[in-house]
């Protein structure tokens, strides 16, 4: 049956699991992100074996779609990414279909693609390149995180790779630039000279090395690698979800004021929190020995 809406996203009815589907042309397209919810946690996964995990403009705007709903979703307190493709993380843009469009090579043949062009936020948002969102985000890396895939993980907050992990940012070899973020995040995040080194060369970095220069916060075994990043998720999403909202905006939006100026934007972001419901609770729980229940208000 043709659908009236061609660009229809449909939410499913069970609560502990989301779904997104992008229609085009009355037909279900196969979904490059797979989104789904679960105590608190959306998990969001790049989904795209048949092009190693390319962010095509189906998959960026999927993309865009589930950090609006970790966003927006009071029941999601915390965001888990990670790759359901077995010996990748993320290929980056998909040269074939993404960067000819962006580049206006070849002008947009469905939906999908009108939207974009469209709405040209879409692409900077879904790698979260100014895209707010006060919830923190755990990145789970394993195999290649190549270029845009790797500037989305440096828009993340708690990152965890395996052994096998390999970064790299190739644009420079491509006669490109990288504009998702990785000039202006990646030197903040480890030494300059280290930035510029996987910047201007494009060469591969492993996960060890990154760890040694404190841009990931564990290195483990493959087999253990989303175990780690669920732990991580479960121990934020447990934590008070205001409290934990307010300590991350107060660092992204404290990081390019002055000490004096950061101090007083943290005072201005956390004197509402200790009059919240959930700050009472927590207290209170600590002195009745029993685990708090936090309703985010």
């Amino acid at each position: 049956m043709h659908n009236s809406n061609p660009w229809d996203y449909s939410r499913g009815s069970d609560r502990s699991r989301v779904y997104y589907q992008v229609t085009l042309d009355g037909g279900a397209l196969s979904m490059g992100v797979t989104f789904s919810t679960h105590d608190h946690i959306a998990h969001i996964q790049l989904n795209r074996p048949e092009a190693k995990n390319a962010l095509d403009p189906k998959s960026l705007v999927e993309l865009y779609e589930a950090w609006k709903t970790v966003r927006d979703d009071p029941e999601v307190r915390v965001a888990l990414l990670s790759s359901a493709v077995p010996d990748i993380f993320c290929a980056g843009m998909d040269l074939k279909s993404t960067m000819p469009l962006v580049m206006r090579i070849r002008e947009p043949e469905n939906d999908v693609e009108r939207k974009m062009i469209e709405e040209p936020e879409i692409l900077s948002n879904a790698l979260l390149r100014d895209f707010e969102i006060d919830k923190p985000i755990v990145a789970a890396v394993h195999g290649y995180c190549l270029t845009g895939g790797w500037e989305l993980v440096m828009a993340t907050d708690i990152r965890i790779a395996s052994e096998d992990a390999i970064f790299q940012m190739r644009e420079a070899r491509y006669a490109m630039m990288p504009t998702a973020g990785a000039t202006v995040r990646l030197p903040r995040m480890i030494p300059y000279a280290a930035a510029m080194e996987i910047l201007l060369t494009g060469k591969e970095v492993p996960a060890a090395q990154l760890l040694q220069w404190g841009f990931l916060n564990r290195v483990v075994p493959r087999d253990r690698l989303l175990q780690v990043a669920e732990e991580f998720a479960a121990q934020i999403a447990e934590n008070g979800p205001l409290a934990v909202q307010a300590i991350k905006k107060s660092v992204r939006e404290g990081m390019g004021l002055s000490l004096k100026e950061a101090l007083a934007k943290e005072m201005e972001i956390g004197l509402p929190i200790f009059l919240t419901e959930d700050a009472r609770e927590g207290p209170r729980a600590f002195k009745e020995k029993r685990k708090p229940v936090y309703k985010g208000r």
